[in-house]
């Protein structure tokens, strides 16, 4: 099989994994607090058990993508990372406690982890002209998991048989289902996926192996400065090989710039709203317009198409402007769907039906902007950050994403009653992100490299 084969082939199995992802989440979400209650527990448990997810994956995801920086080998930590999944899926399908469904999704999450070193082997196999692109459309396989897995509810909520000693029943089917969907993607891995070699740009070099300079200045640090650039433009191709990814790493240097400091704060920010939206949004239109599961289903199909189709805006609008002004409109649009939510559904105001419009404009614009801020500051950070450390720093860009998720419903479930305080912290969130991404607007691109044979960058003269 030649390379052009391998690499489609691993791009669909990279595909299915974020599509798997999506569906898992569509499936369990609807039916996880009935199974609790089955099972006798507290409420605070659909708490723990939602948050137990994103915490183990949290954890999960910088060393598995430490891992892969050291070996280069993304399969094995796919296969290794799904083996939680069917784990912990299928502790959630056996379900004869709530301990153990609560530590069926703490494994479970675990296997989160591996989409750290997947946007590490992203990065490292794509130009950075072509990444914003390649990131939209692994996103949007996602959104579209989200969007086909309450279809696959309507049959599952049909069982009811016995397999062995367990029930099979609506609550605990989309464990197995999934279980059986991992299982599918372990074959699936092993087949299809290849470890590929990173890309080579115009001399035949590994593009992960040049400096990422933006300044001369002993003072900036990119991820080598101009006097280890000298020196280590004469290394041998397999010196380079035979060194460590981390070796002369600094997290401080790397991680504690402003520039990428911003695009860790737009991680947050970005999935703290989405996360405290959707947990808002359930009780507002059972309180306001009387939704059933139905009406709810309804209304998120069609913000996962919306977000779908502004996934692939961003992907068409990626090659005709830069990620930076993708990300500033962004956030202009959050901001004003901030400033509405604010205005209009904090003290709602009306008659039904023009209270449903203003719940439908703010749901829409806040929908519309996650896109473009999601895409474009997973970029820049991909451009930001070295490459010979990626899978590290998307496991650090993703675990920052993790904390978001568990605090966003946290926050938002406890004043579902106070929507000025709940909307409030929203929007504080945002005005402090887009002053941060103003007043390092100049920083926000990617660094210039040198391309003479010295590997000295243009820059140094």
């Amino acid at each position: 099989m030649n390379l052009m084969k391998k690499r489609k082939c691993t791009n669909i199995a990279i595909g299915l994994i974020f599509l798997f992802s999506g569906i898992e989440y569509a499936v369990i979400l609807p039916t996880i607090w009935m199974y609790l209650q089955t099972l006798h527990a507290q409420p605070y448990f659909l708490g723990l058990g939602l948050s137990a997810f994103s915490l183990t994956g949290l954890l999960a995801g910088p060393l598995f993508g430490h891992w892969s920086d050291r070996t280069h080998k993304t399969k094995a930590v796919i296969l290794f990372a799904n083996l939680f999944e069917i784990s912990g899926n299928f502790m959630y399908f056996m379900g004869t406690s709530k301990w153990l469904l609560l530590s069926s999704r703490l494994v479970a999450g675990i296997g989160t982890g591996a989409g750290a070193s997947i946007f590490g082997y992203l990065t490292r196999a794509t130009a950075p002209v072509d990444r914003s692109a390649v990131f939209a459309a692994v996103m949007a396989c996602r959104q579209t998991g989200l969007l086909i897995g309450p279809a696959f509810n309507l049959f599952l909520r049909l069982c009811d048989f016995k397999l062995g000693p367990f029930q099979v029943n609506k609550y605990t089917s989309p464990g197995l289902f999934m279980c059986l969907m991992w299982l599918l993607l372990q074959v699936v891995v092993a087949l299809l996926y290849w470890d590929l070699p990173p890309r080579k740009d115009e001399n035949g070099k590994d593009e992960e192996n040049k400096p990422l300079v933006q300044s001369c200045d002993p003072e900036t640090y990119r991820s080598i400065n101009c006097d280890q650039t000298s020196t280590e433009g004469h290394e041998s191709p397999t010196d380079v090989h035979i060194q460590s990814p981390f070796h002369n790493f600094s997290a401080r240097k790397e991680y504690l710039r402003e520039e990428v400091v911003v695009l860790l704060t737009a991680q947050f920010v970005t999935l703290f709203n989405q996360t405290a939206l959707e947990t808002m949004v359930t009780p507002l239109t059972q309180k306001y317009f009387g939704f059933s599961e139905l009406e709810n289903s309804v209304m998120y199909c069609l913000c996962g198409i919306e977000v779908i189709g502004g996934f692939f805006l961003v992907r068409w609008l990626s090659s005709r402007i830069s990620d930076r002004i993708i990300l500033a409109v962004g956030l202009l649009i959050c901001n004003v769907s901030c400033v509405w939510c604010l205005v209009f559904l904090a003290s709602p105001r009306g008659g039904p039906h023009w209270l449903l419009a203003e719940f439908i404009i703010g749901v829409f614009l806040q929908v519309l902007g996650l896109p473009f801020v999601a895409v474009s500051q997973v970029s820049l950070f991909s451009k930001l950050t070295a490459e010979k450390t990626q899978g590290f720093s998307q496991g650090l860009r993703r675990s920052v994403g993790g904390l978001a998720t568990i605090l966003g419903p946290l926050w938002a479930g406890g004043l579902t009653g106070s929507l000025y305080i709940m909307i409030g912290m929203m929007m504080a969130l945002l005005i402090l992100l887009t002053v941060m991404m103003a007043l390092s607007f100049k920083y926000l691109v990617e660094p210039h490299v040198g391309n003479d044979q010295t590997g000295v960058p243009e820059d140094c003269g």
